[in-house]
């Protein structure tokens, strides 16, 4: 008798082994098809590598655009950001005759991305031109507007119909899988993208985001392909549509709602305000070179990905998500503290070592935040409670960043004109600064999370990973 294993069911066993949450997968929702609809977070993760590192350096380095303006159209797509919620609530309530809710969202979103990638190249390059520039500024806020609407509609109902494919028990799982294959997306598109611009020539940038563009429609159809299943009842033309105020009113009403979202906020704000100066601080303050800079990204993704990989075990075990949130928060304070005495220390390992640490208490603090979000969520309302999640998330962390520099350069002028003494005069006073800042900001986070993290229902079984789902996180 045949007693030999298919190849699926090997690369299945193989794939839970090794890639957080991928234990996601059910018999409704095998793992093939969960990594397949995963491909739209690779092509969001791919479009964020484009408009926050490779055009930045490009535009800045190689095409001589002013970093104030540079900064200004990274800033744009996170315009769309605080709209999340609204479109997550648009895509539970969507009427249409074709019988599908996230789809259409899904798919304009991929075509708004597409239409944002194909226009970018062109408009950069008239802004190198002096008398074409400022039509090339209009054309390049387009495409940014573009790509930007495009990333966080795609997301936001592509999680949203994870959140309906997968059983009630495996939702919270299946969702934070889709935000690790973001992070890998991210890894990869940076690699492939910067091998591919090593040797920079405008006509290489047309193919390389126009290549992006085309990359990112065949990766969401695929993703697409026969995954909602037609629903004419559920989105049925004459029903009435609920109005999102008053759906948001009966959301936010929810115990511990606000002081949740109050918590991302203030979490994300403090693991993202040192995002644009941590390469920075290694080249100006410890002497780093370019190559080992540029190490730090990926000493942080590395953090993350042990990040993910630990909440998964942990959350199998039924530990409260909540408790694991915290448990980033104190973990992103020991980062913060270890990058402080790298400057006075001269001590470069610190700040590699402080990186790889912010990557695990990112993990863990978004996973678990995540996951507490998605208990929120009703059967009939999971994209109000992830664009909810999303929005306050990426308008965080836009506003953190921003701040972050803001904050560097007016503390680094102050003290290069010896306004704090002798002793603060340098620039590393001005990063220092950001740095205690994010501890505050932990601080609070842990503050807030304090009287959310051990509540848990009545009467409720703590035995067994079955026990982990929607109904099981404290409220």
């Amino acid at each position: 008798m045949d007693q030999r294993v298919p190849v699926s069911a090997k690369w299945t066993r193989v794939a839970t082994a090794f890639l957080p949450f991928a234990d996601a997968a059910s018999a409704d929702l095998p793992l093939g098809r969960l990594m397949r609809l995963a491909l739209f977070q690779v092509s969001v993760g791919m479009c964020l590598v484009l408009l926050n590192g490779t055009l930045n350096r490009v535009m800045i380095v190689e095409l001589g655009i002013p970093a104030w303006l540079v900064a200004t159209m990274i800033a744009i797509p996170l315009l769309v950001a605080p709209f999340r919620a609204a479109l997550g609530h648009r895509s539970d309530t969507h009427r249409s005759v074709l019988g599908w809710r996230r789809v259409p969202y899904i798919w304009f979103g991929s075509l708004m991305q597409f239409g944002g990638l194909a226009i970018m190249p062109f408009a950069l390059l008239l802004m190198s031109s002096p008398e074409d520039f400022n039509l090339g500024v209009a054309a390049s806020m387009l495409a940014f507007v573009l790509a930007g609407a495009g990333m966080h509609t795609t997301q936001t109902a592509g999680l949203a119909l994870a959140t309906d494919l997968a059983p009630k028990d495996k939702r919270p799982r299946a969702v934070a899988l889709l935000y690790v294959m973001l992070l890998v997306g991210m890894m990869f598109s940076a690699f492939i993208i910067g091998s591919l611009l090593h040797d920079f020539s405008p006509t290489r940038l047309v193919q390389v985001i126009q290549g992006a563009a085309v990359l990112t429609m065949v990766l969401n159809v695929i993703a697409l392909w026969k995954q909602e299943a037609r629903n004419r009842a559920l989105t049925d033309t004459s029903e009435p549509r609920p109005a999102f105020k008053t759906v948001w009113q009966t959301f936010a009403a929810r115990p511990n709602t606000l002081r949740l979202l109050t918590a991302i906020g203030l979490g994300t704000m403090a693991f993202a305000m040192q995002d644009a100066l941590l390469e920075p601080f290694g080249g100006e303050v410890l002497g780093m070179s370019v190559g080992a800079t540029t190490g730090l990204t990926g000493a942080w993704a590395f953090g993350a990905l042990v990040g993910f990989t630990l909440s998964a075990r942990y959350l199998s075990r039924n530990v409260d998500p909540l408790r694991l949130s915290g448990t980033g928060a104190v973990i992103g304070i020991a980062a913060f503290m270890m990058i402080l005495f790298a400057s006075p220390l001269g001590a470069p390992f610190l700040l590699v070592g402080g990186a790889l640490v912010i990557g695990l208490g990112v993990g863990l603090f978004s996973v678990g935040t995540l996951c507490a979000a998605m208990e929120l969520s009703h059967e009939d309302d999971a994209g109000l409670a992830l664009g909810a999640w999303g929005a306050v998330q990426a308008t965080a962390m836009g506003a953190a960043i921003a701040l972050g520099g803001i904050i560097r350069d007016a503390v680094s002028n102050y003290a290069l004109a010896d306004a704090f003494g002798a002793t603060l005069a340098g620039r590393a006073t001005g990063y220092g600064t950001v740095y205690m800042i994010e501890i505050i900001l932990l601080l609070g986070t842990l503050a807030v999370l304090g009287p959310l993290v051990g509540k848990r229902r009545s009467g409720r079984s703590h035995s067994g990973a079955a026990a982990f789902g929607l109904q099981e996180f404290p409220t």
